[in-house]
């Protein structure tokens, strides 16, 4: 691993830092207000991007997208983080799950999500099954050569937006020494699919305006053609396409920190109090370097996890640790960040308290903190017969 971007990679975060800067800043506090993005500043959003030729830029070349590798477009990633997500949401990035597609599905699905005429939502998580995936009971049973679906989920980002859903069903059921092992099917499901409704979902303290949603399937019937992979084949779809998704929070939340540190830095310089910048007191000034510190060392240490999967090395374990430690570190640099603004940390005025909040749901979606810790735990001993 060579310690420094090349020309290429400096010219991408500096083109993906001003586009947020100009296009995504300026609108944040309207969307924070009325927690809605309008219909008219996303498709703006999105045909900027495409202009740019940013849009699905981790997609390979060949089906239309930029080809970037995983840590060129983790680079992307971590400069999005600085911004709203209900807003860099349309600077589009498609589910690299698609290019599981295949035949009609490629036209259908995998093409105009590339070119951005077509978006995407991916559904796992079930009132009862968030971290257990195989404990979900949305469930598709045969009829008549059809699947016919029954049941919900929970929490889907992006849905709000979306024409297609990629939805992970149980499909059947093995009898195991450990007990019943749920078999696992992804579908693509259209929106406006007879038996299949998209509805609002919780109101989330954390990144208004980017939504959850809740969908329902009442005898929702899909036919073969709208399995994605194979059928009971869902955990192979997810576990050779889905892993890099904990990257993605990993550069966000270290982009969202640089920013939340910038703020913290500047408002030290030249805040004053007892007739000097509390930069000069230690126990501002020691927050400010343990800050940058941990920033640091999160970065790395997500850029390495993206670099082992450029150099098609092992990297589920340093996957975990970045997921891990990055969206630690957001909260501890969040919560630094407002204590040195003391009381108008707290308020509207600045955007301290919208980071502050904004960072908590990282621990929690694309794998708790637990979880990235079992599988780290799991990586290790796993060599040793433990």
């Amino acid at each position: 691993m060579h310690f420094g971007l090349t020309d290429e990679q400096e010219m991408i975060v500096s083109t993906v830092r001003s586009f947020v800067e100009k296009e995504i800043y300026p609108h944040e506090d309207a969307v924070e207000r009325s927690g809605e993005v309008p219909r008219d500043l996303a498709e703006e959003i999105k045909r900027k991007t495409i202009e740019m030729g940013f849009y699905a830029c981790n997609f390979p070349q060949e089906v239309g997208g930029a080809g970037l590798g995983h840590l060129d477009f983790a680079l992307v990633e971590r400069e999005l983080g600085r911004g709203s997500m209900a807003l860099t949401h349309f600077f589009g990035r498609p589910q690299n799950i698609l290019m599981a597609c295949e035949g009609e599905q490629k036209e259908r699905y995998l093409l105009p999500a590339v070119r951005g005429e077509r978006m995407d939502a991916l559904a796992m998580t079930e009132p009862g099954a968030g971290s257990d995936v195989r404990g979900m009971t949305c469930a598709a049973r045969r009829d008549g050569g059809d699947w016919v679906v029954n049941g919900t989920k929970h929490f889907i980002s992006g849905a709000d937006h979306a024409d297609f859903v990629i939805v992970f069903i149980a499909t059947g059921e093995d009898q195991t020494p450990k007990g019943p092992k749920k078999r696992i099917t992804a579908f693509l499901v259209d929106r406006g699919t007879p038996g299949f409704t998209i509805r609002d979902g919780y109101q989330s303290v954390s990144h208004r305006g980017y939504k959850n949603m809740v969908l329902d399937f009442d005898d929702c019937r899909l036919p073969d053609a709208q399995v994605l992979g194979e059928v009971d084949g869902g955990f192979a779809v997810m576990n050779e396409w889905l892993y890099a998704t904990r990257i993605t929070v990993a550069t966000m939340s270290v982009g969202r920190a640089r920013r939340v540190f910038d703020h913290a830095l500047h408002f030290a310089a030249e805040r004053e109090q007892f007739g000097q910048a509390i930069a000069k007191f230690q126990g501002v000034s020691f927050q400010i370097a343990d800050m940058i510190t941990e920033i640091d060392a999160a970065d790395w240490l997500t850029l390495a996890s993206a670099w082992r999967l450029d150099q098609g090395l092992p990297a589920n374990r340093e996957i975990a640790s970045a997921k891990l430690y990055a969206s630690e570190m957001l909260a501890r640099v969040t919560d630094a960040a407002l204590q040195v603004h003391g009381g108008m940390g707290l308020m509207n005025d600045y955007p301290i308290e919208r980071f502050w909040r904004d960072a908590r749901v990282e621990r929690i979606w694309d794998g708790t903190s637990e979880i990235q810790r079992h599988i780290i735990s799991r990586e290790l001993f796993r060599p040793l017969g433990a």
